[in-house]
C-alpha cells in the first residue's frame, strides 16, 4: 500500500534564466535556426541564440530542464534537475536531466536524460506544478552520489533555509535507505551540514579547510568592538586567533553598491576586528578553485595545520569546480508541510538512486 508523503507547501520553480519558444509558436524555426537567430534547446523547443550563449552554463542547464518539463509535464524531478528548479546551488552544468519514475520505462526521454526509481518512499514537493524531490530527499540524493563539497553545499542550503529541517533528519533519511550503497559516502557531507553556513562559498571553503589539514572554524562568530560596533566573522579560528572572511567577488564588484565604498568599509570592519585577532584572512572563488592560493592565505594568517592534507579530496575539488564557481541558492520555498499529491510510494523498485 502507497504510504502517504507529506511535501513542502510550494512558491514556484525556479524560472527559466530567458523565454523559451515553442516551434508552434515560432514561424519557420529551422530557418532562424540557419540564421543563427535561435538554439534548439530540445526538440521543438528553442531559444533566443544571444541569451544561450550569453547564459552560465548552470544557467543553460536550468532551461534544459525547463525544456524537458514544457514537453513531459508530468514529469518528477530528482538529483541536481531537482536542485535546480527549487533553487539550491548547482556547480557547472551538470548535463544529463534527471528524472524519478516508478517503473522503468524510458519511451520518449531521450539520451540526454536519465530515469531512476527508488527502494523507499520519496517526498515530493510541487513547485506550482512541476514536481520534484522534497529537499531533504534531494540533498540525501546528493550526497550518496555526487561529490562531498558540492553535497556539503547542497545540505547547508537545505539547513539555511528550512529551519523545520535538521542534520539529524538528514542523516536519519540516509540510514533509512533500503540499499546501503551511498551510505558511507553520504555521511562526510551529512554529518557536517550546518545552516551557520551562509553562502555556497562558505560550505566549499570548509570543505577545503579540512582537506587542508587545518583545524574546524567556528562560524559567524561576533565581535564587539571598543567603540560598541559589532561584528560578526564567517569564521573564527579561536585558538590562533584568525578571522577567516569567505567574500565572494560579488561584494566589490559594483552589483551591490560602489565597489570603492565597500572596500573601505571592509577595511574598517577590519581594523576592528583586529582589536580582537591577530590577522584577518580573506578569500574568494579564485582561492578556493585554486586550493594552493587558500594554503598559502590561512597558513599565512597563522591557522596552524593539525593533519596532513588529503590529496586525494582536493584534486577532487578541483574537478568539481573546474565547470565554474556554482550559482547561488535561489529559494523558492516556505516552510509548510502539506500532502503530496503525487503517488510514489513503496512499490518503487531500486536503481540509481538507491
Amino acid at each position: 500500500m502507497t504510504q502517504p508523503l507529506m511535501a513542502f507547501a510550494p512558491r514556484a520553480a525556479v524560472p527559466p534564466p530567458f523565454p523559451l519558444l515553442l516551434a508552434r509558436d515560432v514561424p519557420h524555426p529551422e530557418r532562424a535556426v540557419r540564421r543563427g537567430e535561435l538554439v534548439p534547446v530540445r526538440r521543438g523547443i528553442y531559444a533566443a541564440a544571444a541569451a544561450w550563449r550569453s547564459a552560465p552554463p548552470w544557467d543553460r542547464y536550468l532551461a534544459r530542464v525547463h525544456a524537458f518539463a514544457l514537453v513531459h509535464p508530468d514529469a518528477v524531478f530528482c538529483l541536481e534537475s531537482a536542485v535546480t528548479l527549487t533553487g539550491f546551488p548547482i556547480f557547472g552544468d551538470p548535463g544529463v536531466v534527471h528524472i524519478l519514475r516508478d517503473d522503468k520505462g524510458t519511451a520518449g526521454v531521450g539520451a540526454d536524460v536519465r530515469v531512476h526509481t527508488a527502494a523507499n518512499p520519496r517526498e515530493i514537493l510541487d513547485l506550482g506544478g512541476l514536481a520534484v524531490t522534497a529537499p531533504v530527499e534531494t540533498a540525501v540524493d546528493i550526497a550518496r552520489c555526487r561529490p562531498p563539497a558540492a553535497a556539503l553545499a547542497v545540505a547547508d542550503a537545505v539547513l539555511r533555509l528550512d529551519e523545520t529541517v535538521s542534520v539529524e533528519r538528514l542523516v536519519a533519511t540516509n540510514e533509512s535507505r533500503a540499499s546501503s550503497r551511498g551510505h558511507r559516502r553520504a555521511r562526510w557531507a551529512l554529518h557536517r551540514a550546518t545552516p551557520l553556513a551562509e553562502s555556497t562559498l562558505e560550505s566549499v571553503s570548509r570543505a577545503a579547510i579540512e582537506w587542508l589539514g587545518l583545524p574546524e572554524p567556528e562560524l559567524q562568530h561576533w565581535f564587539t568592538s571598543r567603540t560598541g560596533e559589532r561584528d560578526r566573522s564567517d569564521m573564527w579560528w579561536r585558538d590562533d586567533k584568525v578571522a577567516g572572511e569567505a567574500d565572494g567577488d560579488v561584494k566589490y564588484d559594483g552589483r551591490f553598491g560602489d565597489a570603492t565604498t565597500a572596500l573601505r568599509g571592509r577595511r574598517r570592519r577590519d581594523g576592528r576586528l583586529r582589536e580582537h585577532v591577530r590577522s584577518v584572512a580573506h578569500w574568494a572563488w579564485d582561492e578556493v578553485r585554486d586550493v594552493t592560493q587558500l594554503r598559502a592565505i590561512l597558513l599565512g594568517a597563522g591557522v596552524r595545520r593539525i593533519r596532513p592534507e588529503d590529496t586525494a579530496r582536493l584534486l577532487e575539488l578541483r574537478r568539481t569546480l573546474a565547470g565554474g564557481i556554482p550559482t547561488p541558492p535561489r529559494p523558492h520555498l516556505r516552510a509548510e508541510t502539506v500532502a503530496s499529491p503525487h503517488g510514489f510510494g513503496a512499490q518503487m523498485r531500486s536503481r540509481g538512486m538507491s
